[in-house]
């Protein structure tokens, strides 16, 4: 007898029923259109706390909506990372099949990525998002490809682009994905152990790769990019020749054509420290010392200290 009547008195009391949750909702987004975020935040705990004891759907929508108001002022307005963390983590945790507990997946997970370096607890919320196959689930496919690239699971990386081209063919990201899997098999190339028999197959399956970007794709910004990749692979594997040719190709409408420059100056070099005689003395109007290019492995999220390995 005594719990029913405390929870009549509950569902009684002023400001402690589903009927007030909308009200302080609604006073909530005015407090952040004036811009009074911690007054809003005041507005939806108020409002959480009048739905603590109901178990209804309604109520459940209410809810979740109040958690990510809550955590996206956190997040947007106050900037106070650890926090909306935690907030976001509530909302999954209580309402895990909203749509805001969707949402808020995808904002957790970028928020692990760049302010914790929680590079796998990404992927583990990207994940848990793509299963209730949103409207942008090829782009998350591909965040979650790049965040393997971020790891060095070049493997792995491999088979999450594949995946995506292979799922969303159609989509936007399909050349990204081509390129972030040929970069990927060109670093497993380079962290093989030197001599590997697995290291000319790697480089095989990139300039396969490169190529098929290049084909599929000629008009994307990333062709010129893939050219240029393909010649540092013939760098790598010895064929200087091939390389220059390949990159005379990419100077034609590479961004950045310096970089490019480098490249050829370098790879002359390596041959006339080959060739014997006045052959390799001759000099070319490339070799003027210029500093060190930012290298197309570090686009995707590749560490500076991976930046050339073409010499």
């Amino acid at each position: 007898m005594r719990r029913v009547m405390l929870a009549l008195a509950l569902a009684l009391a002023p400001g402690c029923s589903r009927d007030g949750a909308p009200d302080h909702m609604q006073r909530a987004r005015d407090a952040i259109f004036e811009k009074r975020p911690e007054e809003a935040l005041v507005e939806y705990r108020k409002a959480l706390d009048s739905l603590r004891m109901d178990e209804t759907a309604q109520a459940q929508v209410l809810k979740a909506r109040a958690l990510k108001g809550a955590a996206d002022v956190y997040w947007l307005e106050l900037r106070k990372v650890k926090e909306a963390v935690s907030v976001y983590k509530e909302l999954i945790n209580q309402c895990p099949e909203s749509p805001e507990a969707l949402e808020g997946r995808v904002v957790l997970a970028e928020l692990l990525r760049v302010h914790f370096r929680d590079l796998r607890g990404a992927i583990d919320q990207l994940t848990a998002a793509l299963a209730r196959n949103p409207p942008q689930s090829a782009e998350l496919h591909y965040q979650v490809a790049k965040l393997y690239f971020e790891l060095q699971d070049y493997q792995q990386c491999v088979l999450e682009s594949r995946k995506l081209v292979e799922r969303f063919a159609t989509s936007a990201f399909v050349d990204d994905s081509i390129y972030l899997q040929a970069q990927a098999l060109h670093m497993q190339a380079l962290k093989s152990e030197p001599g590997s028999p697995e290291i000319p197959r790697f480089r095989q399956e990139a300039s396969r790769t490169y190529a098929d970007l290049i084909t599929r794709f000629p008009d994307s910004e990333l062709s010129p990019h893939a050219v240029f990749e393909t010649g540092k692979l013939k760098a790598e594997a010895g064929d200087n020749e091939k390389a220059i040719e390949t990159w005379v190709q990419a100077l034609k409408n590479h961004p950045e054509p310096a970089t490019v420059q480098d490249a050829i100056a370098r790879a002359r070099r390596r041959i006339a420290a080959t060739t014997p005689g006045e052959v390799g003395s001759r000099t070319t109007a490339f070799e003027r010392p210029r500093p060190p290019p930012r290298n197309s492995i570090e686009a995707v999220g590749g560490s500076a200290d991976e930046r050339d390995h073409g010499d």
